[in-house]
């Protein structure tokens, strides 16, 4: 997963200007700002809903470490949905167009001198690819569609009760923990169908590839209940909406953390952004959803940074990066020999798709039925307790349509070290009171100590300007008298002369 940080540099400049001229500059060096810092945690599952009115696709990046032989994965759904392949690049772009920036304060600490210048379990069986498949019965069980996905062999099956479709499962390969059947057993009475997938012999991947699963309307639940089987006493799930405005949870508790409870620990160059998160989760019994984001983004910075492989640089723009090699991130659907190309982008009836085709079906099935040139999407983070999985996780528009931006501006800090200096030279660190004398003045320029945030040793005085001062005052005053006596002297003239007279 691509991270990225930026480390800015501030340098104060300043010219000291004397009485009678400039001084020469020195150097005091600039301050540095750490890094800004990401706020990530990749090991969480990850699941992105795109809603429109016309259609809704969960986005889901499977994660499974047993063997691949072995792998079966089971999705409630209503009716019958549409199926294709996605990538996790998908999911580490929309991460890094999302990702929380904690943008630490200008550091508080006095300036150099005025007089310096600073620089889920086994194989589905007996699946064959081939399109819809109508009216197959199994018991009470229909399979209303099979086909090849990728890698994958799926089937989408309907039935009105829970052990004929548990019999069915079974009967395919499928070997199902005890603990998962109460949980098929709630979705079959609600009114749930089932999409079945696993991988195909001898297609040599020893990884899990993402899915997209895109049914009609708009479809508002995730299946945490079925997410749950398997997990341990906590995980950690991030969910994406993109829609065309903000989501937030409908059925759990939520909070979002304000800029102006964040505190910058100079220390660690970190903020306490996890230990408000985590007290507040704690506080909600580990049922909360953090909503850390919610903005509007271009629907083309997103498809350029799916493009480009996943290259994103927040910073300086997007477009740059030329188109990457698909095939590096996605797979084909089909083979060659299979064909033209079906209109739902997947290996439906014998077609076939390159991976760029794949790639474009993926990028336009995120964006679909979302009018205009951007996207709103809205992030929202949990970890989740175990006990608290026993609901599917609904969303609902937010009546605040505002945005909350993930880069976040902290104003408050600790454990702050200033540059303390000698002569215009850093000779340590210290906090800021340290950093700034308290009283007496530079004689270099009569600058203040206390407004440089130097400390200034003494320096000789005789080409300082108050001693240029007091040398002029005493040659004025010099003056000054012998105009006196100039003119007393001529005085006493003048009185002489009209004595005579």
């Amino acid at each position: 997963m691509r991270r990225s940080s930026l480390v800015l540099g501030l340098a104060a400049a300043a010219s000291a200007l004397t009485f009678v001229g400039e001084r020469e500059a020195a150097a005091c060096g600039g301050c540095f700002h750490p890094p800004t810092q990401t706020v990530t945690d990749i090991t969480d599952e990850r699941m992105l809903l795109s809603v429109s009115q016309t259609q809704t696709t969960l986005y889901d990046q499977i994660q499974y470490s047993g063997s691949p032989t072995s792998f079966a994965w089971v999705l409630p759904i209503h009716g019958t949905v549409q199926v294709g392949l996605s990538a996790d690049v998908l999911f580490d772009s929309i991460d890094a167009v999302t990702a929380t920036q904690i943008t630490p304060p200008v550091p508080d600490c006095p300036g150099p001198p005025a007089d310096c210048i600073g620089p889920s379990a086994p194989v589905l069986g007996g699946a064959a690819a081939g399109g819809d498949a109508g009216t197959t019965d199994v018991g009470t069980v229909t399979v209303t569609k099979q086909q090849n996905v990728g890698p994958y062999e799926t089937v989408q099956l309907h039935a009105t009760d829970a052990s004929a479709l548990n019999n069915w499962l079974v009967q395919n390969g499928f070997t199902l923990p005890a603990a998962v059947l109460p949980v098929i057993d709630a979705y079959v009475t609600e009114g749930f169908d089932f999409l079945a997938m696993k991988l195909l012999p001898n297609v040599g991947i020893q990884a899990m590839r993402p899915v997209r699963v895109t049914m009609p309307g708009a479809s508002v639940s995730l299946p945490l209940r079925m997410a749950s089987i398997g997990t341990g006493a906590t995980v950690g799930i991030t969910i994406w909406v993109v829609s065309e405005g903000r989501y937030q949870p409908q059925n759990f508790p939520f909070f979002h953390i304000e800029d102006s409870a964040l505190i910058w620990d100079w220390t660690t160059s970190s903020s306490n952004y996890t230990a408000l998160r985590a007290s507040n989760e704690a506080a909600l019994n580990g049922a909360g959803w953090e909503i850390e984001s919610a903005i509007t983004l271009s629907q083309q910075l997103i498809s350029s940074v799916v493009l480009s492989g996943g290259q994103y640089n927040p910073y300086g723009g997007f477009g740059s990066a030329p188109p990457s090699d698909a095939s590096q991130d996605y797979l084909p659907v089909g083979t060659p020999d299979d064909g033209g190309l079906d209109d739902g982008g997947t290996a439906d009836g014998g077609a076939y798709e390159s991976a760029d085709q794949v790639r474009n079906d993926d990028i336009a099935a995120l964006f679909a039925g979302i009018s205009g040139q951007n996207a709103f999407i809205t992030r929202m983070r949990s970890d989740l307790s175990h006990t608290a999985m026993t609901n599917d996780f609904i969303v609902q528009a937010s009546p605040d349509q505002s945005e909350l931006s993930n880069i976040r501006q902290v104003t408050q800090s600790v454990n702050l070290q200033c540059p303390i200096y000698s002569n215009c030279q850093v000779i340590g660190n210290g906090p800021p009171s340290a950093a700034t004398p308290v009283s007496g003045t530079s004689s270099a320029g009569g600058v203040p100590q206390g407004t440089g945030g130097c400390i200034t040793s003494p320096q000789k005085s005789s080409g300082a300007p108050t001693g240029r001062l007091a040398l002029l005052a005493g040659m004025l005053g010099l003056v000054a008298v012998r105009i006196v006596r100039t003119r007393r002297r001529a005085s006493r003239r003048s009185h002489a002369a009209n004595g005579r007279k």
